[in-house]
């Protein structure tokens, strides 16, 4: 455990001084209340560290950890207060009567007691963490105060697709790290999809010998401009996998595995082609794809999209799925497993005798009766082992399995109706800014993505209970998800750009109660102490554009333009000369003053970098004082 969480330590550190005034003490996700005093705890080599709580020896470990790498110096540990001495206290003592992953933290200018059970007290830990400013001559200052804190939601989950690309387990650690510092405490993992299959599955190597290659990628956007024609390929081995459901646990964060059925199953469905209704059917391939390979057989999909050879509902595919199923519940002890249920076009069931015979046998009126037939079915396998299924909202259709709980990604209808339905729910869905591989601004430097614009303003903004929802429905709404698909996203560097800052603003949706949220102070007080800490650590983050610049067309004849940087110790270069800026450009230092003349405009452009050198990407703001418009010629 030692070892582990020296490892999870590294990530701990926080970057620049918190502003005393911060009313959230740089707190993210902040707090249910922070109540301040007068005082400060002034911590230094003579503070000593008690542990009195039930679980709290390896929380006590991390806490020393960090105050190893934050003060240079580790607290003496005792096991009952001294006399004269300042001490740090973690106790259990009345977490019993908090809720669920709750803590308390209070801090007096002799001492600082921090309660908490299990997840609470972990929790509760980062809290204090993050609320350090920096050591001022070997001792760091922290204010008196009160905190209660707890979750709104006992759900906060965010997924990452490794089947469009492979990720390899060090980087899915780093990440997990990451996710346990904002006290998200769900890791959907998603594992098999049409362009590869990731987990081994003992009794079904071609799985992972077959399944998890493809022999190229779409370049660029889809239909694309070609293809890579290199191989994507890795699976995760048991093993690995158990490996991560252990790294993830300590750090109280639960893996949910996802086996996606009955579409997108072409990987599954090349290593097995009986799983398709048409097993001696070629893969289909549109001429207008370019394709590396054969095009002979089943074939692992090079492309990305939805398409019509999804799993045969017969006995035999029932068997082999609920086989894959008991491997994956003995490695993974969430109580969801992820069956996904998106997506599965019905061409090959309306084309197949076979299930124009099942559905007839079984009294079936159309294919989405049928799917849910497949979903029940494999829900009692699941439900059998003492697990439950989770679903895309898709599982809706044709009737919902009597005990799924469902995914609502496709707007928020589905989650309303499954809600409504008495079925508990998880809100994802894409409009709100929740699929974070979505570009993050309209600027031409953003990296391509499938589409869509979700900046993290946007997941900010969003409540997950729909206010249609009446007092007693509401309550099946048990937390919120952010899904990052890769697609467009082919490595660990590029999820780092996509996940944070979005994956914060999704923590604060996610704990903080609705009254506690506050843009302003989120954006220019705690992110930007987060984001240098992020910065110092090595994470791709996405550089934010300056605080207060405009994206929309500003007309007059002169301005003030009064900017912040996003992140601490970053500096903003700016031009109005219609030149790409960059450290060859003005510094921004103070609120400065733009005039135009009468009939003409000009373009102010900015980028904002790093202490660490990483930069924004290019943000124009037009200032217009009634220049004409200039159309473009007619071509001839």
């Amino acid at each position: 455990m030692k070892r582990a969480l020296s490892i999870f330590i590294g990530v701990l550190i926080s970057a620049g001084a918190f502003a005393q005034s911060d009313p959230n003490l740089g707190i993210i996700p902040a707090p249910v209340s922070i109540t301040r005093a007068n005082g400060n705890f002034v911590l230094d080599k003579t503070t000593i560290l008690i542990n009195q709580s039930i679980d709290g020896a390896k929380i006590s470990d991390l806490l020393n950890a960090f105050m190893v790498t934050k003060a240079g110096f580790s607290l003496r540990e005792a096991k009952v207060t001294q006399p004269n001495l300042k001490s740090i206290l973690l106790t259990s003592s009345g977490a019993d009567k908090l809720p669920a992953e709750g803590y308390t933290i209070k801090v007096t200018p002799n001492q600082m007691i921090i309660t908490g059970n299990g997840a609470g007290l972990f929790y509760a830990v980062q809290s204090v963490m993050q609320m350090m400013p920096e050591k001022v001559a070997d001792k760091i200052s922290i204010p008196a105060v009160t905190i209660n804190d707890y979750p709104r939601f006992s759900y906060r989950g965010t997924m990452l697709d490794v089947s469009r690309h492979f990720f390899p387990i060090s980087f899915i650690k780093k990440y997990l790290d990451q996710l346990a510092y904002y006290k998200i405490n769900t890791f959907h993992w998603h594992l098999t999809d049409d362009q590869g299959w990731r987990l081994e599955i003992k009794k079904y190597p071609k799985l992972t010998t077959v399944g998890s290659v493809r022999n190229g990628s779409t370049i660029g956007r889809y239909p694309g401009t070609g293809n890579y024609l290199t191989e994507v390929k890795g699976f995760y081995t048991q093993n690995e996998a158990k490996e991560i459901v252990k790294y993830a646990a300590e750090r109280y964060i639960t893996v949910i595995p996802e086996i996606e059925l009955p579409g997108h199953a072409s990987a599954a469905i090349a290593a097995y082609p009986a799983l398709s209704a048409f097993p001696d059917r070629d893969t289909f391939v549109s001429d207008k794809t370019a394709w590396a390979g054969s095009r002979k057989g089943k074939q692992v999909q090079q492309t990305w999209g939805v398409f019509d050879d999804i799993f045969v509902p017969s006995e035999n595919t029932f068997t082999v799925l609920n086989d894959v199923l008991d491997e994956v519940i003995a490695i993974f002890p969430s109580k969801y497993i992820h069956i996904g249920g998106d997506e599965a076009p019905k061409n090959y069931w309306k084309e197949s005798p076979f299930c124009q015979a099942l559905m007839k046998e079984k009294g079936l009126k159309d294919e989405h009766e049928l799917q849910s037939y497949f979903i029940q079915r494999i829900e009692k396998h699941v439900n059998g082992k003492g697990r439950s299924i989770i679903g895309w909202d898709e599982i809706l259709e044709g009737g919902l399995a009597p005990n799924a709980t469902v995914m609502s990604w496709r707007g928020e209808e589905g989650g309303i109706a499954a809600a409504q339905q008495n079925h508990d729910v998880i809100m994802t869905p894409g409009s709100m800014g929740l699929y974070i591989d979505h570009q993050q601004s309209e600027s031409p430097d953003e990296p391509t993505t499938i589409g869509g614009l979700a900046p993290y303003q946007k997941i900010y903004a969003y409540d997950p209970i729909p206010k249609v929802l009446t007092a007693d429905q509401r309550k099946y709404i048990k937390g919120v998800q952010a899904n990052m698909w890769t697609e467009y996203i082919k490595t660990t560097n590029k999820i780092e750009n996509h996940a944070f800052p979005r994956l914060m603003a999704l923590s604060e949706i996610a704990w903080s109660q609705v009254d506690r949220k506050d843009l302003k102070n989120f954006t220019e007080d705690r992110l930007p102490v987060h984001l240098a800490r992020l910065d110092k650590m090595g994470v791709n983050y996405w550089v934010p554009t300056p605080i207060g610049q405009s994206n929309k067309p500003l007309n007059g004849g002169e301005f003030t333009i009064d900017l912040k940087v996003p992140v601490i110790d970053g500096k903003i270069y700016y031009s109005l000369d219609s030149s790409r800026p960059s450290e060859n450009a003005f510094l921004y230092t103070a609120p400065i003053k733009v005039i135009i003349p009468k009939g003409e405009k000009r373009v102010l452009k900015t980028i904002v970098i790093a202490p660490s050198g990483k930069r924004s990407v290019t943000t124009e703001t037009l200032l217009n004082n009634g220049a004409p418009e200039v159309k473009a010629e007619a071509k001839k």
